[in-house]
């Protein structure tokens, strides 16, 4: 019998976190819910997750500490934060600690399963042969783990994007990368907002790889995008 997904659920509103938790184990997973950081913490210490579901504002631990702590135990299990203001500020926290997505509330349940299912294809195919860690572009070292880009001289580090898309990319590299595929990998929907999105971060890209003529990002029209190397 398969194993269920089983989700660390840590949210200080009793109705919203009894509302999740029914919800997503109506989904088929398994959740569980702490109304706390620090009671958070402890579970996590005492079980076994898969992913885990942070709610920012919290008493006795916030969510961002929360995280930090749980990565210094296990650097890999994706992190989704839940904040209740759309502040930049947070968005930016939150993917300095390498969170794998964020929702704003109000959100709809259905937008928080695809935003969990999305995380676990990626999961998955890490885990089915394409868990390269390290990607050589050139004079140019590629480190997914830690997002960062490098040569003899120089440093850059990636944000969560860059690196997912930089990622994409290395796995299909001298392939066509299909823009749906990638964006449905990355960005969950394929609208056009998030389609112009991902064309600000391959020219990000291409500025990060300028300095290395062997590897381009180019357009493949109708179709996506090819890195040559």
């Amino acid at each position: 019998m398969e194993q269920k997904v089983k989700l660390l659920l840590a949210e200080d509103d009793e109705n919203l976190g009894m509302l999740l938790k029914e919800y997503l184990i109506a989904k088929g997973y398994q959740a569980e819910l702490f109304p706390d950081g620090e009671a958070a913490y402890k579970g996590f210490m005492n079980g076994r997750f898969d992913i885990c579901i942070l709610d920012i504002m919290m008493p006795k631990k916030d969510g961002f500490t929360l995280a930090k702590e749980i990565r210094m135990v296990n650097s890999d299990i994706p992190v989704i934060f839940l904040t209740a203001k759309n502040m930049k500020e947070d968005v930016l926290e939150g993917f300095k600690l390498g969170a794998d997505d964020y929702i704003t509330k109000p959100f709809s349940m259905e937008e928080l399963i695809f935003r969990i299912e999305a995380i676990l294809r990626r999961t998955s195919q890490d885990s089915q042969g394409n868990n390269q860690q390290i990607f050589k572009l050139g004079k140019f070292t590629f480190d997914t783990r830690k997002q960062i880009l490098s040569d003899d001289e120089t440093t850059v580090k990636l944000t969560t994007k860059e690196s997912d898309l930089l990622k994409l990319l290395c796995q299909n590299a001298n392939k066509v990368l299909e823009r749906n595929y990638a964006l449905k990998s990355i960005w969950i929907d394929d609208n056009y907002f998030n389609a112009r999105s991902m064309d600000v971060y391959i020219t990000k890209l291409r500025k990060h790889l300028k300095d290395e003529p062997s590897v381009e990002i180019i357009n493949v029209h109708g179709k996506g995008y090819k890195m040559i190397m």
